[in-house]
C-alpha cells in the first residue's frame, strides 16, 4: 500500500507546472506539417512559374493558373508523404536529416503535373521550363522548410509549447522504467501529469487491492487527467482486469500501453503510428462530439422551459413563503458527473432539511411533507430549480437521478457496478424514471432494477434517445407514478 500512497511524483516534480498560455495540441502536428509542405508547393508553383516566364521576358503571365498547377501538385504530395510516413511523429521528431526521402515523395507526385496538363489539354500554354523550373523551387522549399520545422518542433518540445492529451499514468516498475515524459509525449501523443506506481504483478490479485484501489482512483481525480493509460505486462491479464476493477469507477478512457516485449518489436517500427498500438481496455462513455450535442440539448431545453414556467415557480414559492418558515429553496449535496459533488437545488417541500450522514427517503403520507409541498412533489415542479443546475453544467435534462451522499456511499457497497452511474451527467429525469421507478426505493431489489435501466441507458445514450425520454416524462408527468 505504501508504494501507492507514497510514489514519488517525479515527472509532476521535475518539471515546472506552468506552462504557455497558448500551447499546440500534439495531435496537431502532422496536419501542420502537411498544411507547411502543400503551401509551399502552391507558392512554388506561383513564384517557379512566373519566374521563369519573367526571366524570358514574356511577363508574368497568370498568377491563378501556376497557383492551382501548384494546388494540385501540393494534393498529390501530401498523400505521397502520408504513404511513405513522412509526417509520423518519430519522422518528424528525429533529429535524422530526411531530405532524401522528402525528394523522393516529391518526385513521385511531381509526376501528376504533365498529367494534368494533358487531361486538361494545357500543355501548350505552359512551357517546360516553367515546369521544370517550378519543380525544382518546391524541391528546395520542401527540404528547407522540413529542415527548419524540425529544428522548430524539437524545441517547441522542449520549451513546452506543444502539449499532448493529459494522462495519468498507471503501472508497476518495470513497465514504467522504459516510458520517460519525453518518450510518452513524442511516442504516443501524452503529456504525462501523474505517474502512480503499483506493487508488484502478484499484489494485484483480487481481495487484496481495496484500499490501494480507493487510493487510487482518489488521486486521479484529483489529477484532472483526460485519460488514463495503463503500464502493465500483458502477460498478466489478471493484474489488468484487477486495476480497471477500480478504474471503472471513473468515466475517463483507459489504454494498454505496449509493455517491454511488445515495445522492444515496436520501438522502430515506422509505418503506423505508435499510438496505433496502445490498446483500449475502458472506452470514454461519451465522444466530444456526443457530450456537446447533449450539452447543447441540456441548454436549448433547460433555457426554454425556465421562460415558460417561470409564472408556476413564483407561485409555488409565494405559497412555500406563506405556509411554514423556512427557504424557500432546499439544497442537499449530491454526487455528479466523475463522483465529484455539487449542490442540488429543488423547492423546498418539507419541513426538514436533511443533508448529511442520515437521510431518509421519503415514504407515502409521510409526515414530513407539506401540504404545498405535498402538491408540488404529485406534480414534479419542486424539481424545476434544477434547470439551474443544468445551466450551470452539474447536470443534465436527462440522465440518472441523484441520489444523496450518503445513499450513494451505502448502495455503491451493496450494489455491483453502481459507480458507472457517474460515468455521466445526472438529470431531471432518466430511462428509469419513465419505466416506472420514480421515487422512493424501500427494498434493495428496487434500487438494483433502477441501477440497471441507468446503466442501460448510459451503454445506448443518444439524442434521440433523449428527446423519447423527455416525451416519455411530458406524459408520466399527467399520470403520476409513485411521487409522495
Amino acid at each position: 500500500m505504501t508504494d501507492l500512497t507514497n510514489t514519488a511524483r517525479s515527472t509532476a516534480t521535475s518539471e515546472p507546472r506552468s506552462r504557455p498560455h497558448l500551447a499546440l495540441p500534439f495531435v496537431l502536428i502532422e496536419p501542420l506539417f502537411a498544411t507547411l509542405d502543400a503551401a509551399i508547393i502552391v507558392a512554388a508553383g506561383a513564384l517557379g512559374g512566373l519566374g521563369y516566364q519573367h526571366a524570358l521576358g514574356g511577363g508574368l503571365g497568370d498568377v491563378g493558373f501556376y497557383a492551382g498547377m501548384g494546388l494540385v501538385a501540393s494534393l498529390a504530395h501530401v498523400l505521397v508523404a502520408h504513404f511513405l510516413g513522412l509526417y509520423r511523429h518519430n519522422h518528424l521528431l528525429d533529429a535524422e536529416r530526411d531530405g532524401g526521402r522528402v525528394l523522393a515523395g516529391w518526385c513521385i507526385a511531381a509526376v501528376t503535373i504533365p498529367v494534368v496538363l494533358f487531361l486538361f489539354k494545357s500543355g501548350a500554354e505552359v512551357s517546360r521550363g516553367s515546369v521544370l523550373c517550378f519543380v525544382a523551387v518546391a524541391a528546395t522549399g520542401l527540404v528547407c522548410g522540413r529542415w527548419m520545422a524540425k529544428r522548430s518542433l524539437r524545441a517547441a518540445l522542449l520549451t513546452g509549447t506543444i502539449r499532448g492529451r493529459r494522462v495519468v499514468v498507471v503501472g508497476t516498475a518495470p513497465e514504467l522504467a522504459q516510458f520517460d515524459r519525453n518518450e510518452l509525449l513524442t511516442r504516443f501523443g501524452l503529456q504525462e501529469i501523474d505517474r502512480v506506481t503499483l506493487p508488484r504483478v502478484d499484489d494485484l490479485l483480487p481481495g487484496s487491492e481495496a484500499k490501494r484501489g480507493e487510493a487510487m482512483t482518489a488521486r486521479i481525480r484529483h489529477a484532472g487527467a483526460e485519460e488514463i493509460v495503463l503500464a502493465l505486462p500483458w502477460s498478466a491479464p489478471q493484474a489488468v482486469t484487477a486495476v480497471l476493477r477500480h478504474l471503472r469507477a471513473i468515466p475517463l478512457p483507459v489504454r494498454l500501453l505496449p509493455d517491454c516485449a511488445v515495445s522492444t518489436v515496436l520501438r522502430h517500427q515506422t509505418s503506423m503510428s505508435q499510438r496505433l498500438y496502445m490498446v483500449e481496455v475502458q472506452p470514454a462513455p461519451l465522444s466530444a462530439l456526443d457530450r456537446m450535442s447533449k450539452r447543447l440539448l441540456d441548454i436549448v431545453v433547460a433555457t426554454t422551459s425556465l421562460l415558460i414556467l417561470i409564472l408556476p415557480l413564483a407561485i409555488s414559492a409565494i405559497a412555500i413563503k406563506l405556509e411554514s418558515n423556512g427557504p424557500v429553496i432546499f439544497r442537499q449535496r449530491r454526487h455528479g458527473f466523475n463522483g465529484k459533488p455539487f449542490v442540488i437545488y429543488k423547492l423546498r417541500s418539507m419541513c426538514v432539511q436533511e443533508d448529511g450522514g442520515s437521510v431518509v427517503q421519503a415514504t407515502k403520507q409521510d409526515p414530513r411533507v407539506t401540504r404545498v409541498g405535498r402538491l408540488l412533489r404529485q406534480t414534479s415542479i419542486d424539481e424545476l430549480p434544477q434547470l439551474i443546475n443544468v445551466l450551470q453544467g452539474h447536470m443534465s435534462i436527462v440522465g440518472p437521478r441523484p441520489h444523496a451522499l450518503v445513499h450513494d456511499y451505502e448502495y455503491g457497497r451493496m450494489i455491483a457496478n453502481y459507480a458507472f452511474r457517474h460515468h455521466v451527467k445526472p438529470g431531471i429525469t432518466g430511462w428509469a424514471q419513465v419505466n416506472g421507478y420514480r421515487g422512493g426505493t424501500p427494498q434493495l431489489e428496487l434500487m438494483k432494477q433502477r441501477i440497471e435501466l441507468d446503466l442501460w441507458y448510459i451503454d445506448n445514450w443518444s439524442l434521440t434517445l433523449d428527446v423519447y425520454i423527455m416525451f416519455r416524462t411530458a406524459v408520466e408527468l399527467m399520470w403520476p407514478r409513485n411521487a409522495y
